[in-house]
């Protein structure tokens, strides 16, 4: 059985290939922070985008959206006030996306959800 951090390193690597070919341009891979972690940082036209990618295999215990609950919302908007004031970028432009990878990652269903929140 393969390791959950190696399925979620994979899942990013798609997930970032998907949004590269979608016109997004990658700007930053895993941040983290005292506040957590960004999967992917990306720009997409002027805006910055904080990326949060999830991977599950069956939906057996709901899918990849239903587990970014309130609190995980919380947590990524902390991290992303960081980024920005660490990068200097406080006013720049900036958006949630959600990309789930549900499925084998040989053969996904994706679903890119942009300014989910």
């Amino acid at each position: 059985m393969i390791k959950t951090g190696i399925l979620g390193s994979r899942a990013e690597k798609l997930a970032a290939k998907f949004l590269k070919a979608k016109g997004l341009t990658l700007t930053e891979t895993n941040y983290r922070c005292k506040a957590g972690e960004i999967d992917l940082v990306m720009k997409h036209h002027d805006y910055l985008v904080f990326v949060e990618v999830r991977h599950r295999k069956s939906m057996q215990f709901g899918g990849a959206l239903e587990s970014i609950d309130a609190r995980k919302q919380a947590k990524l908007r902390r991290a992303a006030e960081h980024y920005l004031i660490k990068h200097k970028l406080t006013n720049a432009p900036a958006r949630f996306d959600i990309l789930c990878v549900n499925g084998e990652l040989k053969k996904p269903d994706l679903q890119w959800i942009q300014n989910a929140f």
